[in-house]
């Protein structure tokens, strides 16, 4: 996988995952494998669009899951061909749903897979019915724990702040070197 920090990238054509992937926990793990199978069918590379720090990081302070380093780590094992990661920060913060959407055009993407509640630009105005007016758009469901409960980053954080690491690694999906868990 080549990773593209902080730079933009180019592709005449793609499919596109685009998340914060904090974690990059098992619902991710959806998403991103339902792009790289797209990719192999469609023969086009996959590419992950995510963000350093993540949104909620940034906005709310709250714990995050995996560095950069540790997410790329994690990604790559999953198969992908590129992965594009934004440094979140005050500018990028402002950009409008429309500039996400103009960078987004650059990959040309055949499809993007995103999760349900995913929302983008300044103030969380866009979301997958804007994205579908400019993109094939596939919504990945949500991954659900053995109990019926989405797993998410923000459940993740809560485990963790209870004390309950080996429920949290077992929503993150990944056997070793979780740093989650640390």
């Amino acid at each position: 996988m080549k990773a593209h920090l902080y730079t933009t990238l180019e592709l005449p054509q793609s499919i596109v995952a685009i998340g914060a992937f904090d974690g990059v926990h098992r619902g991710h793990q959806a998403v991103i494998r339902q792009a790289v199978q797209r990719g192999r069918k469609l023969k086009v590379p996959s590419v992950v669009y995510t963000f350093d720090p993540p949104p909620r990081v940034f906005f709310q302070g709250v714990r995050m899951l995996t560095t950069v380093e540790e997410k790329l780590l994690k990604m790559e094992k999953l198969g992908l061909h590129h992965s594009v990661v934004a440094r979140f920060d005050d500018i990028y913060a402002r950009r409008s749903a429309y500039e996400f959407i103009d960078t987004l055009a650059k990959l040309n993407p055949v499809e993007i897979m995103v999760g349900g509640d995913f929302r983008f630009g300044k103030d969380r105005l866009g979301d997958i019915a804007l994205l579908e007016k400019y993109f094939r758009v596939r919504e990945t469901k949500p991954v659900c724990c053995s109990k019926g409960s989405p797993i998410s980053s923000t459940r993740i954080r809560q485990l963790l702040s209870e004390g309950e690491v080996h429920l949290s690694n077992t929503l993150l999906g990944w056997t070793v070197g979780n740093s989650a868990g640390k």
